[in-house]
């Protein structure tokens, strides 16, 4: 069950939500999320209290990125196993929410197998409970870490690839805090070039149907006092036209082993407009977004959402009249259209100038760079 919790009208200086916490209430552990399908009008908190509700958030993008999803699956585990539920059913449930994030099955897995080896220990279902959370929180502050780090790779390759600061950037979806257990990913480096005064426009694309980037990038970019400048999709090609973007910065959803991303819906489009205005086009993943076990793009599954998301403009519940607490689906196609909605789509390495991780930045993208960085990370890890 989820419920409302924490209400709060935006004013100028909103008070700052984290996406997720973990919160243990006396009548029991709880996950609670920063419900984004609310932003920007409102900040409401959900209540999870269990495994299905997690689900539910996760598919109805009440949490989303996939940084986060990652530590939302963890989370996930480590409440089922504290309330005493079944945890490889939760894990399962929890590892096919959605499809193409990598980084939310990884969550899922490393918190179960914790589980797992502290049950085998003998330290029985409090102690597996324990484990599994310990290894939730440690997942929460490595991706911090990440973020941190590559907001500062990022940076760094900017100010190589664009000498002089002043930097015009095109983003697309929401790469920041929302989706982070940091500051972000893409959303991270241009944060950190406003910080440092090098930041002259931050081009936010709308990003249909659902609109991340108009609700949720300018939400972060307006709390953080970014130059910022919201765009529809189909406006992008116009920009690049007149010389206005210097670079674009995206996330990623999953990197497979020959370095192609896959990512929201939209990214695609804007990789080829980049090279054919000869415009840097990097991304921004942590490297649990690195599939070494997906050969290629075409072995990527997209989640296809459904098609009422296109085919009707959804007023969230705060302004839907006549129907308290619901959202309310406004048609803008004739009864029985059929529409073409995938979340996602790939970007082939070809058009993907670097990749920037928290282990630092991959350029040219290819098989064996990635192959190599991902050498790298279990150096790191072992060590």
């Amino acid at each position: 069950m989820a419920d409302q919790q924490a209400q709060t009208a935006l004013g100028t200086n909103p008070p700052a939500l984290p996406a997720l916490r973990w919160d243990e209430p006396p009548e029991g552990p709880v996950v609670v999320l920063l419900d984004q399908t609310r932003l920007p009008a409102e900040e409401v908190e959900l209540v999870c209290t269990d495994v299905p509700a997690l689900v539910a958030a996760v598919q109805t993008l009440a949490v989303r990125g996939a940084p986060l999803l990652g530590i939302t699956g963890a989370y996930g585990v480590a409440l089922a196993a504290a309330r005493g539920y079944d945890v490889e059913e939760a894990a399962a449930l929890l590892a096919g929410a959605r499809p193409t994030a990598v980084n939310l099955g990884y969550g899922v897995r490393r918190a179960a197998a914790a589980y797992r080896a502290a049950v085998e220990k003998g330290e029985g279902q409090d102690g597996g409970a324990a484990a599994a959370l310990d290894e939730a929180r440690a997942l929460h502050r490595e991706d911090a870490a990440a973020s941190t780090a590559m907001a500062g790779h990022g940076l760094t390759l900017l100010d190589e690839l664009l000498p002089g600061g002043g930097h015009r950037v095109l983003t697309h979806c929401n790469t920041g805090a929302l989706v982070s257990g940091g500051e972000g990913t893409a959303f991270a480096v241009a944060l950190e070039a406003h910080r440092r005064g090098r930041l002259r426009r931050l081009w936010v694309d709308e990003t249909r149907p659902l609109l991340q980037g108009a609700r949720l990038t300018t939400y972060e970019a307006a709390r953080n006092g970014l130059a910022y400048t919201l765009l529809t999709d189909n406006a992008a090609g116009s920009l690049f036209a007149a010389g206005e973007v210097d670079a674009v910065l995206i996330g990623a959803d999953r990197i497979a082993a020959d370095g192609s991303v896959a990512n929201k819906v939209g990214s695609y489009p804007l990789a080829v407009l980049a090279r054919y205005h000869h415009v840097p086009f990097i991304v921004v993943a942590p490297l649990t977004t690195i599939d070494p076990g997906t050969p290629d793009g075409a072995a990527i599954e997209v989640e296809q959402r459904p098609g009422q998301e296109v085919t009707e403009l959804t007023a969230p519940p705060q302004i839907a009249a006549g129907a308290p607490g619901a959202a309310v689906g406004l048609p803008v196609a004739p009864l029985g259209t059929q529409a073409y909605n995938p979340a996602f789509d790939v970007t082939p390495p070809e058009l993907v100038t670097a990749i920037v991780t928290e282990l630092g930045v991959v350029s040219p993208v290819t098989g064996s760079a990635i192959a190599e960085l991902c050498a790298r990370s279990r150096q790191v890890t072992m060590s």
